[in-house]
């Protein structure tokens, strides 16, 4: 393994046959992705599979009785 500096820490980089020829930076990026939504986004999903559960429970009651 390398200590390889992206411009703010050394990650390290464990070198196999594939990377040989390559320039070390390629393998430690700069950036950090961060997901869009997060926390706010999963909780606007489980509201949203919330409702559709009690839509379905509420048509299965609505369609019992008709029987």
């Amino acid at each position: 393994t390398f200590g390889v500096y992206n411009g703010k820490q050394h990650i390290d980089v464990f070198v196999t046959e594939e990377m040989v020829g390559h320039r070390l930076g390629e393998f430690s990026s700069t950036r950090k992705f961060i997901r869009h939504g997060g926390k706010i986004q999963k909780e606007l999903d489980i509201k949203k599979k919330e409702a559709e559960i009690t839509a379905a429970k509420s048509a299965k009651e609505v369609a019992a009785p008709a029987k």
